[in-house]
């Protein structure tokens, strides 16, 4: 198949519909951290960007929204011409320039602080950053606290970045500044906002 036919195949069978479902859904996920969206529309984009994140990015990237891509991505010219076609999204030069990041291999991420922080004045100009994570469940128990969420949440995502937990604890601390993180895996979609507490659950 060639390159042009790649990137025209694989979006939204219904548009409007599917983009307005995702959105509905990922402001709830957003609005109570911990929680899990499971009815994704999903797209059909090329490896290795998942399903779930090519989904985020139809329903949220558009033509003001530079996004960045990490190196797994990057490296894949039929990803980048998905994204382009599907979304009209320029590809960010450098991660702080970009709305929206998207990440195939959190482990290999570089700092957090490296992406746009916003202002104090402007605090919703920073980045979403979107992790496809092999699972929500598997991985090192988290135990969440903050608006949205009554009492404790949990969640166990993996993999994540490199001393998540550290970086996470000086996100907060930029506060109203800071990341947005999107969690994105075969059972569904998790967030992360700036505003949520993370700990490890102890035992």
């Amino acid at each position: 198949m060639r390159m042009e036919e790649m990137a025209i195949e694989g979006g939204f069978h219904d548009a409007v519909m599917q983009a307005q479902t995702n959105f509905r859904g990922l402001m709830d996920a957003m609005a109570r951290p911990g929680s899990i969206f499971r009815d994704i529309a999903l797209p059909r984009p090329p490896a290795p960007l998942s399903p779930e994140a090519g989904a985020v990015a139809l329903t949220l990237c558009d033509a003001d929204t530079p996004i960045w891509l990490d190196a797994g991505l990057a490296a894949e010219k039929a990803v980048t011409t998905w994204l382009g076609f599907h979304t009209g999204a320029p590809v960010a030069a450098q991660p702080s320039a970009a709305h929206f990041v998207l990440v195939s291999q959190p482990s290999e991420l570089i700092a957090l602080e490296n992406f746009a922080q916003g202002s104090q004045s402007y605090p919703d100009r920073s980045a979403t950053i979107i992790l496809q994570v092999d699972n929500l469940s598997h991985g090192e128990a988290l135990r969440l606290s903050g608006p949205g969420i009554r009492e404790q949440a949990e969640l166990s995502p993996t993999p994540m970045p490199r001393h998540f937990l550290q970086q996470w604890a000086q996100n907060i601390g930029r506060y109203p500044r800071g990341v947005d993180l999107v969690l994105v895996s075969r059972a569904g979609i998790a967030c992360l906002p700036r505003t949520t507490r993370i700990t490890m659950k102890e035992g």
